[in-house]
């Protein structure tokens, strides 16, 4: 093989790579917490989110499973978009209403989201939250 294809194949393999890293690395968390219970404004409305539509009935106080799974394993393998799909649409023969109906649920859908994923990833801690900086 001739030295210049040999670079140029080189090359091309080394950015390839580079762009395949780089798209494996992970997004920056939808939430910010500090010592655990102290979360920005929109995790704190998807805390508030799932406290008022009762969600613990179901799905534990800790989130960790009861009639419905643990929503700290499932947002493990959930994409946002699959989580969203779940709660608006619901998986209704499994017992998971849709929410598509709650203005609340519509409205706070990625806060939710975000409370519920720095739950999973064990930066928030289970039970009462509070805004940082207050």
């Amino acid at each position: 093989m001739k030295k210049g294809l040999l670079s140029a194949l080189t090359a091309v393999l080394c950015i390839a790579g580079a762009t395949a890293i780089a798209n494996t690395q992970a997004a920056p968390a939808p939430y910010k917490v500090v010592d655990g219970n102290k979360v920005d404004t929109q995790t704190l409305k998807g805390w508030r989110t799932w406290r008022s539509l009762a969600c613990e009935r179901c799905h534990g106080a800790a989130q960790e499973g009861m009639v419905g799974p643990s929503l700290v394993n499932s947002l493990k393998v959930l994409t946002p978009d699959e989580f969203k799909t779940v709660v608006l649409q619901g998986r209704i023969a499994k017992g998971m209403p849709n929410f598509d109906g709650s203005k609340q649920v519509v409205d706070n859908i990625d806060n939710l989201y975000a409370y519920l994923k720095g739950r999973s990833d064990g930066a928030i801690n289970a039970g009462r939250l509070e805004e940082i900086g207050k």
